[in-house]
């Protein structure tokens, strides 16, 4: 039963599910911080003439 010792398979699927998960927690981040980068975007573009 070579299938039993080979983990190939289960390393990429492990290493999917960790960049899903890394990309569901930025998207949430970027979603609850909009309106505050927003505003930090809009008073640095005010700086300039």
């Amino acid at each position: 039963m070579a299938f039993c010792g080979d983990e190939d398979g289960a390393t990429s699927i492990e290493y999917a599910l960790i960049a899903a998960l890394i990309a569901l927690g930025l998207v949430a981040a970027l979603i609850a911080l909009g309106g505050s980068i927003e505003a930090l975007f809009q008073t640095v573009a005010d700086l300039f003439p």
